[in-house]
């Protein structure tokens, strides 16, 4: 039998093509800060520093806002995230090939609609200047 050298994540990544290389650095921020929100500063092994879909989902929402405010929805979109199910599929094809794990409770439709891009990202009703 042939053993085929394991691919590494890039080039998963990159085969896969769904989402660029940024987008999965950008998960990987906000699978953090979930993990630190959730957990706190935990010295637990990663493999028992369990977060859900929506906690990830939410972490990304915040992480994004903070650092592109209204351009937010407009970055994501560049990288053909357009809604939170695009956060599943990326988790799940880490899971897929190893770097992620899951339980087996989790699920890619634990992702779907947790929030919609146009309300998580709308504008403000209005500015406010500071004097």
């Amino acid at each position: 039998m042939v053993e085929h050298p394991r691919k590494n994540i890039e080039q998963i990544i990159r085969e896969d093509g769904r989402y660029p290389p940024e987008a999965y650095a950008f998960l990987n921020e906000g699978l953090a800060r979930a993990v630190k929100e959730v957990h706190g500063e935990s010295s637990a092994p990663p493999g028992q520093r369990h977060v859900t879909g929506q906690q990830i989902c939410k972490a990304l929402r915040e992480l994004a806002v903070e650092r592109w405010g209204m351009l937010a929805r407009t970055v994501l979109a560049k990288w053909n995230i357009r809604e939170t199910i695009d956060f599943g599929s990326m988790v799940y094809l880490l899971i897929e090939h190893g770097p992620m794990r899951k339980t087996d409770q989790d699920s890619i439709e634990d992702f779907r609609n947790v929030y919609t891009f146009d309300e998580a990202f709308k504008a403000p009703d209005k500015f406010e200047l500071k004097e």
